[in-house]
């Protein structure tokens, strides 16, 4: 409930740009309010290893994520813009060592946001991703290809 309610509380006060009285009391009743009803959701820093190397892995997730999603929608845009339309469709499954559930959900978000990527299901340590243009028919390949990078990270922050 805390990490919720602390987050919940800084945006509150980026928004209103301002720590007078009333709009400080009203956004700590508000932020509680909120927080108190959403208690068992996640957020992210549930179950964030606090540790020096994840805060050091977090902007560095942060950067490795933007790069795969510069990269993705240069991919992408060059299949769409080839005349041949190159595309091989299909469903791959995936593993993840990634046991918390932070860290399983922040990885099945970041491959759907990449372009050419979309997390299907995901159970227990089995994602399945619906990819645009499959280059690796087995677990092993697929999973270095969609999932290692995101992980390296994540497993550092999350476990």
């Amino acid at each position: 409930m805390l990490p919720l309610f602390s987050i919940l509380l800084i945006l509150w006060l980026m928004l209103n740009a301002s720590l007078a009285p009333d709009v400080l009391i009203l956004g700590l009743v508000t932020a509680l309010v909120i927080a108190g009803l959403f208690r068992g959701s996640l957020s992210p820093l549930t179950e964030f290893k606090a540790t020096p190397a994840a805060l050091r892995a977090a902007p560095l997730y942060l950067l490795y994520f933007l790069k795969e999603l510069v990269r993705s929608n240069l991919r992408l845009a060059n299949v769409v813009l080839s005349p041949s339309l190159p595309l091989n469709p299909g469903i791959v499954k995936v593993r993840t060592r990634l046991t918390s559930r932070m860290g399983r959900l922040l990885l099945a978000s970041s491959i759907t946001l990449t372009p050419g990527t979309l997390t299907v299901a995901l159970q227990g340590e089995w994602l399945y991703v619906h990819w645009v243009r499959v280059d690796h028919d087995d677990i092993d390949g697929a999973t270095a290809s969609i999932v290692a990078g995101f992980e390296r990270y994540l497993e550092v922050m999350y476990g």
